[in-house]
Parts: C-alpha cells; structure tokens; sequence
C-alpha cells in the first residue's frame, strides 16, 4: 500500500499563523496606502494662463460684462470647448476645470482670457507638463465647432495668487470657482469664510445696523430704509468678512445716495447707493457681485440664496456670524393673493421665501442681497431686503427691491 504521508498540523503553532496573518494584512494595507498616496495626494494643482483669437465674433458693448446673455453664451461655449478636447484626450485624468475670465477687444474680434486648472505628481517636469497640455490645445480646432479660433498664444504657468488676481477682475465669483474645484453644498444656516464675499455690513456708530451689497470696489447697494433716520454718512461705516465683531476689512462711508421717490408707507423705490470713502481691496473673500441687466427674467420657482447678521426670531438680535439661506422666487401674482400680501406687493418688488415658512430674512438682514447663480457658476443679485410681515411665516415671504427695475437708476448714480 502507498506510504502514509505524516501530518505537519501538530507543527503549526496558532500564534504562529496569528501572527503571519497580521503580518501579511500590514503589508498589503501599508502597500495600499503608499499606492493611493503616490496616485492621489502626492498630486498637485496646477494653473494656466492662456489668450486666443475667436476670428468669426465682432465685439461689442454687450462683452464688456459678464452679466449678459452674449457674455454668457460666448463664454459657456468656449469653455466646454475646451473641456471638451481635453476630456477627449490623454490628460483626460489630469484636466481638472477651465473658466474664461475677461473677454477683450481685438480690432473687430475678439480676445478671450482663460484659466485652466490640472492636476499632476508632484515628480513631474514643468517643461514636460506645459508641453503635453500646449500639445492637447493644438488639437482644439477639430473641437471648435461654429467658432474660429486663433492658438498662436502660448501658455503659461501661474501662481495661486495670480489666479486669485484674474479671478478677481470678474464679478460674482467665489472661492470655490477661484480653485475651479466642485460647487459647494449649501448646508446649514451658518456661512463659512468666503462664501459670499460681496456681503458688507454697514454699521452705524460701529454697530450693525444693516446689510450692503459690493458692486465695485467703492460702490455699495443697500435699502433706502436703512438711513431713513440716520442719513449722515460720517456716523456709518461698512465691514467686510462674515462676522461682525472681527472684520477683515473696515471703512468709512463717504456719500449716501437714496432713491428720491422712496415711499416708506408703501416701501416703494426701498433703494440707496453707499459710496465708500476708499477702494476696497478685493480679495478671495472679498469681491464684487454681478448686476443683472435690466431685461433679465428672474424664474418664478428658482432657487435664491438669502444672507444676512440679522436676528433669527422676530424681534431678536442681530447675530456675529453670518447666516445664509436658500429660498424660492415667488411670482408677485401668488404673492399678491389675498392670503399673502393683497396687492401690497408692486412691479418694483420681488417676493422669495419657502412655501411653508422658517426660512426668511429678518430684522438686521435690511439692505442685504437676494443672490442667483448662472450656468457659469457665477452669481447675479437680483434682490435687496426690503420688507415682510414678521420673519418666516407661511404665506408671508420676504418682499426685496428688485434690482432689474433699478439698473438704469444704479447706472445713473453709480456708473456702474
């Protein structure tokens, strides 16, 4: 008969294998971690400037803001363009996001700005990596689609600062669109640092009185309300930066401008343009918003976003931090029902707010803006809160002044 094969199990010590076991998980735990390291977080991100000739567009007035739908329709068309050719090519892992930052004059044509963000080890050549992207650029014109394109201009490499810089030059945008990362979650009440860096209080006698909007660097909108008793400029000053107690920047208000035909019985014309005493230097946090042109239609249903240090109970204090809050806009016919506010709300006014109440502007929260956001990610201000039956009723939303109605009226006042 075949010889027996001795058993080996008596020699296997359980500590033994125990302890073989662990080892070998370590290991590969340690292998895994060292590989999605290398691939991952040993990345970094990199920005490029580049400018290039679109050869079948005339310029014209309306390029000079990126508040216009031509603006917006040249702009939107470039950039998925772009992304389109680099998503089709092999940097497809490494292209992170582009946005066209100013569009220029060119003769009749016109010049467009961008900036592009990628992300690449740490270990790569510069020269290399500028070389790859330029490569993939050159392939664009097969992308173009109905646009005529120029790549002469070459690419650079630019610092977080500089990008910070260009970014800075265009209305409405926030940090989040500055590192071309993903669009932030709004959740909670509580804004973080930057979110909206348009935001100013304007403090009487160093107290919070009332909210502003930054639409220049020396210009501020607010409500005629709000200087209603105190239309000296020399007692307010504005703040910026999301609490109130430890601004980042702070400065003296110079002139106060107020809607002649202001109506305070029935908050007609609640408009007041507040002109600063000095520049306000932009930065990642601090930073103009967008005005909307005058014939711009604002959604019935549309989301909006509500912010402000005002109380968060009727009758209660203004708060330190500021809050934020996501709203609807409601067409002034629902509004004007005569369960809501039975006509008192006019062509110049704007409703936003939730059907079923608890989130509205409130006292304190005056002056400040109702902001939207485009398909550009870049954010428009087509509110100022005006007034409303106490704060966060059913069937009583926030009225605000509605900013199309005056474009001509801030232009008058502001140049802007």
């Amino acid at each position: 008969r075949p010889a027996r094969v001795p058993s080996t199990s008596r020699f296997l010590n359980p500590y033994v294998v125990c302890f073989v076991v662990v080892a070998v998980v370590l290991i590969l735990a340690v292998m895994t971690a060292l590989l999605i390291h290398f691939l991952v977080f040993d990345q970094k991100s990199y920005f490029y400037h580049s400018s290039f000739q679109i050869l079948n567009v005339n310029y014209s007035d309306e390029l000079n803001s990126s508040a216009t739908q031509k603006y917006r329709t040249l702009s939107g068309k470039i950039e998925s363009m772009i992304t389109k050719t680099f998503k089709e090519s092999n940097l497809r892992n490494q292209f992170i996001g582009v946005h066209v930052v100013k569009l220029r004059k060119d003769g009749n044509g016109v010049i467009a700005d961008i900036v592009m963000k990628f992300k690449f080890s740490r270990n790569n050549n510069g020269a290399s990596m500028k070389s790859r992207i330029e490569s993939v650029i050159q392939q664009m014109q097969n992308n173009s689609g109905n646009l005529e394109i120029n790549l002469s201009t070459e690419i650079t490499s630019i610092t977080d600062q500089d990008t910070v810089i260009m970014f800075t030059q265009e209305c409405g945008v926030c940090p989040d669109l500055m590192t071309l990362s993903e669009e932030r979650v709004m959740g909670g009440i509580k804004a973080e640092k930057g979110d909206w860096p348009w935001q100013v209080s304007l403090q009487l006698n160093n107290i919070h009185h009332c909210g502003g909007i930054l639409i220049s660097n020396r210009w501020i909108l607010s409500a005629a309300h709000c200087f209603r008793s105190h239309p000296d400029p020399h007692t307010w000053t504005a703040t910026f930066g999301i609490s109130t107690k430890f601004p980042t920047q702070r400065i003296r208000i110079k002139t106060i401008l107020v809607h002649k035909n202001y109506n305070s019985a029935t908050h007609e014309n609640d408009i007041a343009a507040v002109q600063l005493d000095r520049g306000a230097a932009f930065t990642k946090t601090i930073n103009r918003v967008c005005l909307p042109e005058a014939t711009q239609n604002i959604s019935a249903g549309s989301t909006a976003y509500v912010t402000g240090w005002g109380s968060q109970i009727n009758g209660g204090n203004s708060v330190e931090d500021l809050q934020q809050g996501q709203v609807y806009i409601i067409s002034n016919s629902v509004c004007n029902a005569p369960t809501s506010y039975n006509g008192a709300v006019l062509s110049g006014m704007l409703c936003a707010g939730v059907p079923q109440g608890g989130v509205d502007a409130c006292q304190g929260d005056s002056g400040g803006p109702l902001v939207q956001q485009d398909s550009r990610r870049l954010w428009f201000l087509v509110g100022i809160v005006s007034w409303g039956d106490r704060c966060g009723l059913a069937d009583k939303p926030g009225v605000y002044t509605r900013v199309t109605a005056y474009r001509n009226w801030i232009t008058e006042q502001t140049g802007i």
